[in-house]
């Protein structure tokens, strides 16, 4: 991985290391996504939680409540991202424990193969900090993750673009 040591936490962990919070949307079941991002995230000094595949929207609230992350990323290859995004972040931002916590999505956001940017303007308009299409690469998410303030920052709302 490239970059300049660990990512430095928004602020929870008391040790100093990042905390990610990384599932999928709740239609999705695949997992090598997951694994090859709580890898990646690892070995770029984060700490992961990984709730793995096909997650309720419900159980991510409780982990988000019960863990505290930094940062909540979200990665889906089923196409449904957009639809099931739209959804979650709806009810992450609604949550009064989880609105100023950082959250993204990434990986393939529609199945019907037209551009993806009125998908990103609007996730990012419903919420997200930032959304990560099919053609990015691990290199931009954890930029991002480096730009993030060393306090919590809630709302950065950015349009970027690696594949969760």
């Amino acid at each position: 991985m490239t970059g300049s040591g660990p990512v430095r936490p928004t602020g929870s962990a008391e040790d100093g290391v990042m905390r990610v919070l990384l599932s999928s949307v709740p239609s999705d079941a695949h997992t090598w996504n997951l694994v090859f991002l709580q890898l990646a995230l690892e070995q770029a000094g984060i700490r992961v939680r990984n709730l793995g595949a096909c997650v309720p929207t419900s159980s991510l609230l409780d982990a988000v409540d019960d863990w505290r992350p930094d940062v909540v990323v979200i990665s889906t290859v089923n196409g449904h991202g957009y639809p099931d995004g739209r959804h979650l972040i709806g009810e992450f931002r609604a949550r009064p424990s989880s609105r100023s916590i950082p959250i993204v999505i990434g990986g393939k956001l529609g199945i019907a193969g037209a551009s993806d940017r009125h998908r990103i303007r609007e996730l990012v308009r419903l919420g997200f900090d930032a959304v990560f299409p099919d053609d990015s690469d691990f290199v931009e998410l954890e930029s991002f993750l480096r730009s993030l303030p060393t306090t919590t920052a809630g709302a950065m709302r950015s349009e970027r673009g690696p594949a969760c």
